[in-house]
């Protein structure tokens, strides 16, 4: 071939896709990581950090399954299936209280509601069946979360190969303790502390030995990409590797609870300002920063615990961070593996948590009290020396979920800023990263979840089958992505440094919580007892942590807000629980009865023995028995 020749075809040649690695950690708080103000050792998510971008404006839903959702398809969750966690849709008794004439907000008008399967539905194609159908390899490991029936598996949705968790959360070492006589799993149990998984299209009957929720993730993502290597497999890979750490119950191996024995006696008062003055240090907020005050009134305050309560909070405290920097080891390994194999520098890596911190008190609420604490104290092991086995089972309440929220509002399940704003981190493929992307910089830009599918395909050069919303994906209609790419922001250097427009209008909705923003303004609607439950207004610019209430001074804006949230609903098909915020709705009937919702009960003994006899036919019981 001629020299000419040559560097034409050079010229022409089409330049190599990059790899995706997108990591999800399960309630981790915002100031959690070192590298966002936090004393917690994760060394190799710091390295990413000083080799990408910081987002401190970065937003997810207020709960796991729809944040989820969002970076699976890249529109809201109320739209592809998960309006809801399905386990709050399912009973009502786990959703927020009221104070009106019911003790809880019934959810039974969102039970049967399209958008609330409880499952990735049919309405929305999957990020991995997109990049699937182009060419990528696809793999999984980790929490999953949108479906726990074969038909809506990972492997039904574009993952060539998965190892799933399924459920919301579980036992971190797959410990279940033997049932004596007639006792019988307390129901707020029945879906926390069984590791059920999936592998492909099957259900997995026995984990690995010894098994640990994060290693075995780490060890299943590592095994993906050597095989991919060993096969010389020259597709670029799309890598989802969601933990299920740190959600409760707390538990981490002894060697990492090790590293924080008394870091964390001083309470978690302390532990709030030492994170916020080193959150100022690293420009990751204001120095003048007003940070919103604890609300924890269901639980003492540290100086009025005893020293054994201290002891035994404090050491909750120990083991959660000990599980941020399990994940962090995890997180080392495969990253390591990729700087190996001279892949990482064209490898997108980001990671992010699913949600604020997780801040319920769980002691305090009717539904654990009684039966799941005698369950606890007969089958479970929370002597102080024993907090963090398997065979303990504990959660540290909401001091600790705010030392890690602050500035912000609240926590995990509540849309003000604390239960929203997450840490996200982000190190780009060579060819879309400036200087600053590779230098540690941090960015305010308004983002979210949602904003990860579209940067993801257009970074591979894949179209999504419905941009106007009128398109089909293998012959059934879907629905077009709400989030926006980041590529423009990232890379166009005449760029205004944003990623969405000034009248971008986003919403929130979780078990009758709700908000709206658009630009700096947002309004918040929280039920009694932790808000007003009335519309409240805040502009974030200059009020992060939704102290100042602006309502009585500017209600123009305020109904303008509110006519934002009336749009958002009708776009989205929310079914608001809260009367106040669906007043101009018609009322609607209940869908369908308590405790019915589920499509698989595989707590039940010989579930996992024989699945088929523990599944209910949802569509069916709709059909035949409700009518609808």
């Amino acid at each position: 071939m001629s020299e000419s020749k040559a560097s034409s075809a050079t010229a022409g040649a089409a330049p190599k896709r990059p790899n995706f690695l997108v990591i999800v950690a399960d309630d981790l708080g915002f100031s959690d990581l070192s590298c966002f103000g936090g004393e917690i050792r994760t060394p190799n998510l710091n390295k990413l950090a000083n080799n990408g971008l910081r987002f401190t404006d970065f937003h997810a839903a207020a709960a796991c399954s729809p944040s989820r959702a969002m970076i699976m398809t890249g529109t809201d969750h109320h739209i592809a299936g998960l309006g809801n966690l399905i386990e709050w849709t399912n009973r009502s008794d786990q959703n927020a209280p009221s104070e009106g004439e019911a003790k809880y907000w019934s959810t039974a008008p969102q039970r049967g509601m399209p958008g609330y399967e409880g499952y990735l539905n049919e309405k929305v194609v999957a990020l991995p069946e997109l990049l699937h159908d182009a060419g990528y390899v696809t793999m999984m490991a980790g929490k999953w979360h949108l479906g726990l029936t074969p038909e809506r598996f990972p492997s039904q949705r574009g993952f060539e190969k998965s190892f799933a968790h399924l459920p919301a959360c579980s036992n971190h070492y797959g410990y279940e303790p033997q049932l004596e006589g007639q006792d019988q799993i307390p129901g707020f149990m029945t879906m926390s502390f069984i590791a059920l998984h999936s592998e492909d299209d099957k259900y997995v009957k026995e984990l690995p030995r010894p098994w640990y929720s994060s290693n075995g993730y780490g060890d299943k993502m590592l095994g993906y990409l050597k095989e991919r290597k060993e096969k010389h497999d020259e597709r670029p890979f799309f890598a989802y590797y969601p933990f299920t750490a740190p959600h409760w119950p707390l538990q981490a191996p002894d060697e990492y609870i090790a590293h924080y024995k008394g870091v964390y006696d001083e309470g978690p008062d302390v532990l709030r300002e030492k994170r916020l003055q080193r959150m100022k240090e690293l420009g990751l907020c204001a120095q003048d920063v007003e940070p919103h005050p604890v609300i924890a009134d269901e639980v003492k305050t540290w100086a009025a615990m005893t020293s054994e309560e201290k002891a035994k909070s404090s050491k909750a405290m120990e083991v959660f961070a000990a599980m941020v920097e399990c994940i962090d080891h995890n997180v080392g390994k495969v990253v390591d593996y990729l700087e190996e194999t001279g892949e990482l520098d064209n490898t997108f890596v980001c990671f992010m948590s699913d949600n604020g911190a997780e801040g319920a008190a769980y002691e305090a609420y009717p539904i654990v009290q009684g039966s799941m604490i005698q369950h606890l104290q007969r089958y479970y092991d929370n002597r102080l020396e024993n907090l963090g086995r398997g065979n303990s089972f504990i959660w540290y309440g909401p001091r600790w979920a705010q030392a890690a929220t602050a500035p912000s509002r609240l926590y995990k399940a509540f849309t003000t800023e604390g239960g929203v704003r997450v840490p996200f981190l982000a190190k780009f493929p060579a060819a879309f990263a400036s200087a600053e992307q590779k230098n540690g910089g941090i960015t305010n830009a308004f983002s979210t979840v949602m904003d990860l599918a579209p940067t993801i395909l257009e970074m591979a050069g894949v179209p999504h089958p419905s941009p106007d919303g009128q398109g089909t994906y293998q012959g059934r209609p879907v629905v077009s992505m709400r989030g926006r790419s980041m590529v423009p922001f990232l890379t166009d250097p005449s760029s205004t440094r944003t990623i969405h427009p000034a009248d971008f209008i986003h919403g929130w909705e979780t078990c009758g919580r709700a908000a709206v923003r658009c630009g700096d303004y947002k309004i918040v609607f929280i039920p009694a007892p932790k808000g007003p439950e009335k519309w409240q207004l805040y502009n974030l610019a200059r009020d992060p942590g939704e102290i100042h209430d602006l309502a009585a001074a500017d209600p123009e804006r305020l109904a303008r807000m509110v006519r934002m949230w009336d749009r958002y609903v009708l776009e989205t098909g929310v079914v608001p629980l809260a009367p106040a915020l669906g007043e101009w709705m018609e009322a609607m009937e209940a869908q369908m009865e308590e405790d019915v919702w589920m499509e698989y009960e595989y707590w039940k003994d010989g579930a996992r023995e024989t699945p088929e006899k523990f599944r209910r036919d949802v569509p069916r019981y709709r059909r035949e028995v409700k009518g609808i």
